[in-house]
């Protein structure tokens, strides 16, 4: 085989029949969403409604956590970091609870959980409890975002389980395909509640009405509570699950077994964890101590205490991988196709973690201003109707190529805002970037499925979300620094420099187009290697 290529007999579609395709599938989506069986309302309706209340959030926490809480930028990034990364943390530690406890009361306890970290955000800035890091209001916020990360992490896994339940073999693409149209729908939404309540109560909430909006949040989160224990019934959901195994039943395709089923169980061989575990606190109790050391808590040098952190880190990789030959993470040109997809993924992580900044500062008394929310929100409903069109036009096309193409589309307007703060560049910049994601973020678990050994695939698909996760977490890290330093608030009469901290941004995310080029034929030669 001289190429690897997705398969010649897929029919390579006009831009007529994307488009046409696309929208029947919309449609077909919306007929599902409509017929599903009751309980899977249960699931659908309050999926709709965490995606606007989770995504508006995110949206407007770093306004809040500036303007009310009295943070400095780069601390409010810190927060979004532990949001963010901490909800994905707590979906591989939770992902199991919601499986003993059941889909219905994992989703009510969620929400229970949701409502009240919600509500003590709300009150952390309806309250005088002074401000700045360290402060009541600080604690009682962040008290509140813990609750949320935990709950968000049990709810996330639930609402996934609840589709698998209530969905039949044939029924569960829809199902899935439905679940993650709703989250950008209500995303979108979020774009038109939040500026209407902020404005109708900043005088009530001042300097900004910015807890109203949590409030208004927190009872969307009840709502959702609500509704998921008045239809999500154990009536309803024995009823559902009785018709899902008749449905399962009467299909005629025998289930195939599946590899891991398939293959001889075999003993495996008991492994010593203790080095890593002494390596592992080690390393924790070093980042501790670099943290102590940055906050002039205490006097030692910084940069030996950082070499010995990453030395530690580095050891602590190695101990755990020498006894795990089978490990993703043994896979070189598979870490170093996922880690390659960091630069450009944080710019997923800058639709909330800058691009609410540069809205509100940037364009600082205009309607975009007024509006942050609204145009902030612009790229899920952007992605809920370019998705099935793209997919429908380079259905053909080779993945890989789609890979490089795709993080290049997406990378590449991210230099149009390096030109100023301009409305019409900025759309652009959305328009683009995401017709740039629809293109290869599809590919990218397919890709991983193509490279993993049989009988691997679902452990590289597992391991394949943390760079995400990193991606989440260090882009935090340092968002709020250039925010502060490019983009600083109007009244501190400081320049505002938005293009450099743009044209920074697209060579960091460019570089990961460059890396896909450079190491293609060494991609490539692995999926040789692999059909022979």
């Amino acid at each position: 085989m001289a190429d690897v290529k997705v398969d010649e007999a897929v029919e390579k579609k006009t831009f007529a029949q994307a488009v046409n395709d696309a929208f029947k599938e919309l449609g077909e989506t919306f007929v599902a969403f409509v017929k599903a069986p009751k309980a899977l309302w249960g699931i659908n309706v309050p999926y709709i409604i965490e995606g606007l209340v989770y995504f508006g959030i995110l949206t407007i926490l770093g306004k809040f956590c500036s303007e009310n809480v009295a943070l400095t930028d780069p601390q409010a990034g810190w927060v979004y970091s532990f949001v963010t990364g901490g909800i994905t943390f707590a979906m591989l530690i939770l992902g199991g609870v919601s499986d003993k406890l059941g889909v219905r009361v994992s989703l009510i306890l969620a929400f229970s959980v949701m409502f009240i970290g919600r509500a003590l955000v709300g009150l952390s800035g309806t309250i005088p409890l002074g401000s700045g890091l360290g402060s009541p209001m600080f604690f009682v916020m962040f008290g509140g975002l813990f609750l949320m990360v935990l709950g968000y992490g049990l709810y996330q896994p639930a609402s996934y389980a609840g589709v698998k339940r209530y969905t039949n073999p044939k029924t569960a693409a829809m199902g899935y395909a439905v679940i993650y149209g709703l989250m950008n729908l209500g995303a979108f939404f979020s774009g038109f509640i939040s500026p209407l309540v902020r404005h109708r109560f900043e005088s009530v909430f001042p300097p900004n009405g910015l807890p109203a909006v949590f409030w208004v949040y927190a009872l969307l989160t009840l709502l959702s509570l609500l509704i998921t224990a008045l239809i999500l019934t154990k009536k309803t959901d024995q009823k559902a699950v009785e018709q899902i195994a008749r449905e399962t039943a009467e299909m005629s395709e025998p289930v195939e077994e599946t590899e891991e089923e398939s293959k001889t169980v075999t003993t495996k061989q008991k492994i010593n964890n203790l080095p890593f575990t002494i390596y592992s606190l080690i390393t924790l109790a070093l980042l501790l101590l670099v943290i102590m050391i940055r906050n002039e808590k205490i006097h030692f040098n910084l940069i030996l205490a950082s070499v010995l952190l990453a030395g530690s880190f580095l050891l602590s990789i190695w101990e755990y991988l020498r006894h795990r030959p089978d490990h993703p993470f043994r896979d070189l040109r598979f870490v170093a196709f996922i880690f390659m997809l960091i630069p450009v993924q944080t710019l997923f992580a800058h639709n909330w973690l800058t691009i609410p900044y540069y809205l509100d500062r940037a364009f600082h008394g205009s309607v975009v201003s007024q509006y942050f929310e609204l145009f902030s929100n612009i790229n899920p409903i952007l992605i809920f109707v370019l998705a099935p069109v793209v997919a429908g036009l380079t259905a053909s096309r080779n993945i890989y190529k789609m890979m490089i193409y795709g993080t290049l589309v997406m990378a590449v307007p991210t230099f149009l805002l390096s030109l100023g703060p301009n409305v019409i560049f900025f759309l652009s910049y959305i328009l683009i970037m995401s017709i740039g994601e629809a293109m290869w973020q599809p590919r990218f678990l397919q890709w991983i499925a193509e490279i993993a050994p049989e009988g691997k695939t679902g452990a590289y698909m597992g391991i394949g979300q943390l760079p995400w996760f990193l991606t989440k977490v260090l882009t935090g890290l340092y968002s709020g620094y250039f925010v502060e330093k490019y983009i600083p608030r109007p009244e501190t009469g400081l320049p505002e420099q938005s293009g450099k901290l743009w044209f920074i941004y697209g060579l960091i995310a460019i570089s990961s187009t460059v890396l896909l080029w450079l190491t293609k034929g060494w991609m490539m030669k692995g999926m040789k290697e692999k059909a022979k």
